[in-house]
């Protein structure tokens, strides 16, 4: 398959070694196989979904029932869901969103200036089907781009995002 991963580290010093490693997914528009795809490659210990479509989250989740999932709705959604949940994993405040309540196809400051607000240290979105990292000011700011349909040429993509704890 012609799909892109990226792997990101996440070190802490709290609590005995230990290591968990995150799918984040995004954008997958009816696309389940490249997830299925993802997730056989990456073997997570669990799956975020950040929107566009929550059916192929539910369908994803059917797939591995094994594997924990958490997942909001997207724009292209019609879900009642909330649109952002805050997370707890290993000691982080992950904050996860599709991103089009934050404008993020405009800029990220309304989502960086939310993210801190909400006292988290991570904030997962997707909506512009483009991979984004950047970290500063205590906050990692990060888009895995599109699973299912990113356009402009750009193969798929996925984010693993591997959280170490260390004495």
């Amino acid at each position: 398959s012609s799909l892109v991963g990226s792997e990101m580290c996440i070190r802490d010093r709290r609590g005995d070694e230990h290591m968990k490693k995150l799918l984040v997914l995004s954008d997958s528009h009816g696309n389940i196989d490249n997830m299925v795809f993802a997730v056989k490659k990456t073997a997570p210990d669990m799956i975020i979904h950040l929107g566009d479509c929550w059916s192929d989250a539910v369908g994803l989740a059917e797939e591995f029932p094994e594997i924990p999932m958490a997942h909001v709705p997207g724009n292209c959604d019609f879900s009642m869901e909330e649109t952002e949940k805050i997370l707890e994993i290993e000691g982080q405040r992950i904050l996860i969103c599709h991103g089009h309540t934050y404008n993020v196809k405009s800029n990220y400051l309304t989502l960086e200036y939310a993210a801190h607000e909400k006292n988290v240290t991570i904030a997962l979105f997707g909506h512009t089907h483009k991979v984004f990292y950047d970290k500063h000011n205590g906050l990692l700011l990060m888009n895995p781009g599109s699973i299912g349909a990113p356009g402009w040429g750009t193969p798929p993509s996925y984010l693993s995002l591997i959280h170490i704890s260390e004495p």
